[in-house]
């Protein structure tokens, strides 16, 4: 079978093309202000309901470009919105190289405005209540409650990120008693952060074949809903750096 020619030594690299996946605007809006001039453009192929910001980079590696979405609040819109944008740019023959969950998140033991990369992306009360405890879909039998993003990877965005490592779970109800805490870090004793759509987020992803990721910064400590101990502006410019910060790893991830 004929191969098809190498790039001459000149030839422009493609761009690599990542999709950022936030839940609501403002941590849309931080992303794109930390990746400089992000302009707002339609889905591919015209999807209604669903409006991308993209910017575009040039890395040591080659170019790159980011299209960042505001999906929705918890794991269902965040897995619609992410399939939805992976479906049309793939039939627009732009398909994307990497997803990258991203928001503000509580953090077990992380200092507020820290940042986290995901080592593994939980769906950490996806499961059964039962006389002996909670027992997760997998453990029923039903199917998956983690993705564990390439461990290499991993290490890159946490070192360019200055990010700690662990595990990032994903809530449909977020945490706001010390009693819950300590429930979901008995069970998941590397957990660095809480959060509401990750694992719908690489749910799609999986399925469409693209290496995901998931990054948050810390607004306030998981437990009881202290309001004066949160930190969101300063999680919202945490995150705007930290994406920045990311898109060369994933760019040399891609070369």
């Amino acid at each position: 079978m004929p191969q098809p020619p190498s790039p001459s030594p000149g030839a422009p690299s493609r761009a690599v093309r990542v999709l950022i996946v936030t839940a609501v605007p403002a941590e849309r809006d931080a992303v794109a202000s930390g990746l400089g001039d992000a302009e707002p453009v339609p889905l591919p192929c015209g999807q209604a309901g669903y409006a991308l910001h993209r910017a575009h980079a040039v890395t040591g590696e080659g170019p790159l470009v980011a299209d960042v979405l505001a999906a929705g609040v918890g794991p269902a819109a965040a897995a619609a919105g992410t399939a939805t944008a992976l479906t049309a740019a793939s039939a627009a023959g732009e398909p994307y190289d990497a997803v990258v969950s991203a928001g503000i998140a509580g953090g077990f033991g992380q200092p507020p405005g820290g940042t986290v990369v995901a080592t593994s992306i939980v769906a950490a009360d996806l499961g059964a209540a039962t006389p002996a405890g909670f027992s997760s879909v997998a453990e029923l039998g039903f199917g998956t409650v983690e993705h564990r993003p390439p461990g290499q990877l991993v290490r890159a965005a946490a070192e360019a990120t200055g990010a700690a490592a662990g595990a990032v779970l994903t809530v449909s109800t977020v945490t706001g008693s010390a009693g819950r805490a300590a429930e979901l870090t008995a069970r998941h004793p590397d957990a660095a952060a809480e959060a509401m759509e990750g694992f719908g987020v690489a749910e799609a992803a999986a399925a469409h074949g693209v290496t995901v990721l998931e990054l948050r910064t810390v607004s306030n400590p998981c437990g009881p809903r202290d309001r004066d101990s949160w930190r969101i502006d300063e999680a919202l410019a945490a995150l705007g750096g930290g994406c920045a910060a990311l898109l060369p790893v994933l760019r040399a991830w891609k070369a």
